[in-house]
């Protein structure tokens, strides 16, 4: 995979690519219709049958229900760099993860910029948490999410702490991106190391924030206050994800706030696995793991 995922030069195939600037809302829109075709071409077969449709607020909300365990939920934000990876890749995951876990799962298709910049993806979210307690007891409610769905799923937390509301059982970030200003050393030390992130994402993430401040929790959980309450939490890297540094930090950081906290670290596995080696078994075995855990399931 690593070794397809670049050129006879070395060079990363996705470093190829130029990203619009941030204020070129046709551009972003143009990559977006560009990215959901290949995220189509890349899923044609692929069918998730047990998952339903419906809305909540202003967001758009998939639940998958397996034969056995569904009064546990699963809520999933997926990843996309906060403008990807919507539509059918989201429903789809829910169907996924909901497989997985054998738990009933909420896939959030939230809206996304440059129509629709922060806060409405976290807005989304927060309104999907607040219809899932209404079905679900906290403690039987997991909140994961990849890459940006990491960002979504940590931030939600912090917000929904603020408001008063009760935490999750636990909490997964598989190579979370909890630091939009992108201050870590990996953001550096594996740019074009990454062969499926190979460069920063500072233009997304500026048409994600739309003039907010980068550095406030909500935009990036990594500078959040833990030690006001935080859910148990699983994160994941690996030594050639660009978001190295955010699983480092953060696990960190959770530790001094005394939060029980995982941290799984995988040798040369570059953003988002290696899209289907052993190793994301692996990874998969010790998300389900955690999940049973921290669910009282075991």
């Amino acid at each position: 995979m690593l070794q397809r995922m670049v050129n006879a030069d070395g060079v990363p195939l996705n470093s190829l690519y130029t990203l619009p600037a941030s204020d070129d809302h046709a551009g972003w829109r143009r990559m977006q219709a560009a990215v959901a075709q290949q995220y189509a071409a890349s899923q044609a077969g692929q069918t998730a049958d047990h998952v339903e449709t419906f809305t909540v607020e202003d967001a758009t909300v998939y639940r998958a229900t397996p034969a056995y365990g569904a009064e546990f939920a699963y809520i999933d934000l997926h990843g996309g760099a906060l403008v990807f990876g919507g539509g059918e890749n989201a429903r789809l995951a829910a169907g996924k993860h909901a497989d997985l876990h054998n738990l009933t799962c909420y896939g959030v298709d939230y809206r996304m910029p440059p129509d629709h910049p922060y806060p409405a993806a976290l807005d989304d979210c927060m309104a999907t948490y607040r219809h899932v307690l209404k079905h679900h007891t906290p403690d039987k409610i997991v909140i994961g999410g990849r890459s940006a769905g990491g960002n979504l799923a940590a931030a939600m937390v912090l917000r929904a702490r603020d408001e008063g509301l009760p935490l999750p059982a636990a909490l997964v970030l598989l190579s979370p991106e909890v630091d939009l200003t992108e201050s870590g050393d990996s953001f550096q030390v594996n740019r074009t190391v990454d062969v499926v992130l190979p460069n920063p994402l500072m233009s997304t993430n500026l048409l994600y924030a739309a003039g907010a401040d980068l550095s406030h929790p909500y935009l990036s959980p990594l500078f959040g206050d833990f030690a006001a309450g935080f859910p148990p939490t699983f994160v994941q890297s690996g030594t050639r994800d660009l978001f190295l540094s955010n699983a480092v930090r953060l696990h960190r950081a959770l530790r001094q706030a005394e939060v029980p906290v995982e941290l799984h670290i995988f040798e040369a596995m570059p953003h988002g696995g290696f899209m289907g080696a052993p190793e994301d078994a692996e990874l998969s075995a010790e998300q389900v793991r955690f999940v049973r855990h921290w669910l009282n399931r075991d």
